[in-house]
């Protein structure tokens, strides 16, 4: 062989194995982005039954056509503790036997007939077809669907491609005796094997080694003895990549890749020396004869087919080889449990971004209960102090600062990848999120410290300023339940309840503060409680306004917004009637008790409270006695028949005024709509409706 022969030789062949490969790992990507995170997520729900588990790593490696595609997979969720090692040594041994369909697959190219329809069904016959179809959806579709279908026709034409370029590079070694020595060295079992390991370990696929085999059998003689104990090699050899994805996991994830290492050295071993002892003594006659591609994926389905079942009732003994090799220690348990959580965020699953997003909203969702709790169990220290409590509420505080950290630059990370529409907008609201469910844990932590500083001074709210808070306490709960469950379930319409409940508690906050100052003037209460007071009302004022961030950012990705006071303004601009009846409700729900003395000392303060909510200035603008009487009682005015003649007449005044700025408003609109108008008919119609207008006027005044 010339030299120039040599060198096409070697080009040929290394040209159509990248090809391979890079066809192989295109088609893989596609297939994972086209199910959306939806595998690793079903993955994590079926693999309570041994027996579904094993047949879900069948099917699912079949589909991803990489045995080390759904190792890694594995690996990732063990690392992040979606699963146990006993769930996961099953889906391990479905995927020894799911990747032997990729063989199958590739043999279709042995089909050889003079029967145009059969001959069809060769894939050199069709794939440049599916290639064009394939470029078409990548390049012009819109949808990330057809994109991604695109990349597996793509994928699965230019890994066609690589092969048939392989086979036709080797065709010239057909009769050369040189090279069918070097391959009848590989017929001895040690020498195959090793070949098999090592070759598999460089390019990290035993689909690719059993693939080369394929293509080495369209063109070269390739016995059963040369082809056994590569492919078996092979089996041993695509471990390296799991094992190299575990370096970077905790002791779990390296177990699990010890597991998948440890059952393909026993599948192995056991078969070469079980076969190889029979074969000294039976002789194989099948030995001697031509494998071809379709006898190739046939061993390598045979191994696994015998080898994996067999494997599964004694799973639990790999389980157990991984923590002989790896044994767990108290302090593995202790962070395991603190680290519960974040563990699902694994770098792993950044190859995969929708399931990678999927993961940061399950941590958000933690993070935001450990808030939601943290405050559940801060605001009953004010009455009830309890060390152990509170240093539980600091813990929680610790933990979600953690997450917040840590979360944000996982999001950051997935915001690099390409996302489609819906998932970007996901991202951006958890994004948003996470910050004010921080911030809302900080304020708990804040009221704990408050609970303890009285606690230490020995201090006490009054029974009046005690009942108050509890109205005001269960005004911010209800808030931060409604915040967390709209996050949630994105559920929409609970968050549009969310921003009316922040108004209300914006107005006890002033109105608790109002009468602590009443309080303090008459003697009732001390100096250093109005302090506690104030800062208790402005970390609860502080939550409510986070909880209202977290409803508005909701409302404002779903419509395309993304400035939160422009939208809050527009909110209340509009005069929106569900807004304002929400409102009433909820004032009227966590309405303050009313004060004994008379009103006559209150009537400069009562009606001002009311007038900063539009809903009861709305009822007070009615003509009816009884709804003025029912607002003022919102206000914190207990009866209606008892209020002073002075505050009547502002009520009266203001029901004036506001009756007649709106028809001056009316009057201007009309006059405006008039002057616009350019014929001589709507003019002098003008004229003749302004005294009209002016007797109008005359009787408003």
């Amino acid at each position: 062989m010339s030299s120039m022969d040599l060198f096409s030789l070697i080009a040929g062949l290394l040209g159509g194995l990248a090809l391979f490969l890079y066809g192989m790992n295109v088609m893989s990507g596609g297939l994972t982005k086209t199910a959306g995170g939806k595998l690793e997520a079903a993955l994590s729900k079926v693999t309570s039954h041994p027996i579904i588990a094993y047949l879900f790593g069948v099917g699912v490696t079949a589909l991803v056509q990489s045995s080390s595609a759904s190792t890694v997979m594995v690996v990732g969720l063990v690392n992040s503790s979606i699963l146990t090692l006993k769930e996961a040594v099953n889906v391990i041994l479905g995927a020894n036997l799911g990747t032997t369909f990729t063989a199958w697959l590739l043999s279709l190219n042995a089909i050889s007939s003079d029967n145009f329809i059969i001959n069809l069904l060769k894939p050199t016959s069709f794939t440049p077809f599916l290639a064009i179809i394939g470029i078409v959806l990548y390049m012009f579709s819109k949808s990330d669907k057809k994109n991604n279908i695109g990349l597996i026709l793509i994928g699965f034409s230019v890994l066609m491609f690589g092969m048939s370029m392989m086979s036709d590079a080797v065709s010239p070694l057909k009769n050369n005796e040189g090279f069918q020595s070097v391959l009848m060295s590989f017929s001895k079992p040690y020498i195959g094997f090793l070949v098999g390991v090592f070759f598999t370990m460089v390019i990290q696929s035993s689909a690719g080694t059993i693939g080369i085999m394929q293509a080495l059998a369209m063109s070269v003689h390739i016995t059963y003895s040369v082809a056994l104990p590569v492919v078996v090699g092979a089996e041993v050899g695509t471990c390296i990549t799991a094992i190299l994805s575990s370096l970077g996991a905790n002791k779990n994830g390296k177990r699990t890749a010890l597991m998948h290492l440890y059952f393909n050295i026993i599948k192995a071993s056991s078969f070469m020396i079980i076969f190889y002892i029979l074969h000294s003594i039976v002789d194989f006659a099948f030995m001697h004869q031509t494998a071809g591609m379709v006898g190739i994926a046939s061993i390598h389905t045979l191994i696994n087919l015998v080898a994996t079942p067999l494997m599964l009732p004694f799973s639990g003994l790999l389980v157990k080889m991984a923590y002989a090799s790896i044994p767990i220690d108290e302090k593995e348990r202790e962070e395991q449990e603190e680290m519960q959580g974040i563990t699902k965020l694994d770098p792993r699953f950044l190859t995969n971004p929708p399931f990678a997003l999927e993961q940061s909203k399950q941590v958000a969702m933690d993070m935001a209960e450990f808030a939601r709790e943290g405050l559940e169990k801060a605001v009953p220290l004010l009455e009830n102090y309890d060390p152990e409590v509170a240093e539980e509420v600091r813990r929680l505080e610790e933990k979600v600062d953690r997450y917040e950290d840590q979360l944000g630059t996982y999001l950051m990370q997935i915001n690099n990848h390409h996302l489609a529409e819906t998932d970007s907008r996901t991202l951006s609201i958890i994004l948003h999120c996470i910050t004010d469910f921080e911030r809302i844990s900080d304020h708990t932590l804040n009221i704990a410290q408050i609970a303890r500083t009285m606690h230490d001074k020995k201090e006490k709210f009054s029974p009046k300023a005690s009942e108050e808070l509890r109205i005001f306490s269960n005004a911010v709960r209800e808030i931060v339940d409604l915040a967390y469950t709209s996050f949630q379930n994105q559920d929409l319409k609970l968050a549009q309840s969310v921003e009316p409940l922040e108004e209300v508690i914006d107005g006890l906050n002033m109105e608790v503060k109002r009468r602590h100052v009443r309080r303090l003037r008459k003697g009732k209460c001390t100096i250093d409680m109005g302090f506690s007071l104030s800062e208790l009302g402005t970390d609860y004022e502080r939550i409510a306004d986070h909880c209202s961030n977290i409803a508005v950012c909701l409302l404002e990705v779903s419509e395309g917004m993304f400035d939160t006071h422009e939208y809050i303004e527009h909110l209340k601009e509009e005069k929106n009637q569900e807004f304002e009846i929400a409102v009433d409700l909820y004032e009227r729900k966590y309405r303050l008790p009313a004060m004994k003395k008379g009103y006559e000392e209150e009537d400069e303060i009562d009606p001002s409270f009311a007038e900063n909510h539009p809903a009861l200035m709305d009822i007070m603008n009615a003509d009816d006695a009884s709804i003025i009487d029912e607002a003022m009682e919102a206000a914190g005015v207990s009866n209606g028949e008892k209020l002073s003649e002075k505050v009547k007449e502002k009520v009266k005044d203001k029901v004036k005024k506001n009756k007649t700025k709106d028809k001056k408003e009316k009057k201007d609109k009309a006059k405006k709509s008039k002057e616009s108008k350019t014929s001589k008919d709507d003019k002098d119609s003008k004229e003749t409706e302004e005294p009209k207008v002016v007797k109008e006027e005359k009787e408003v005044e």
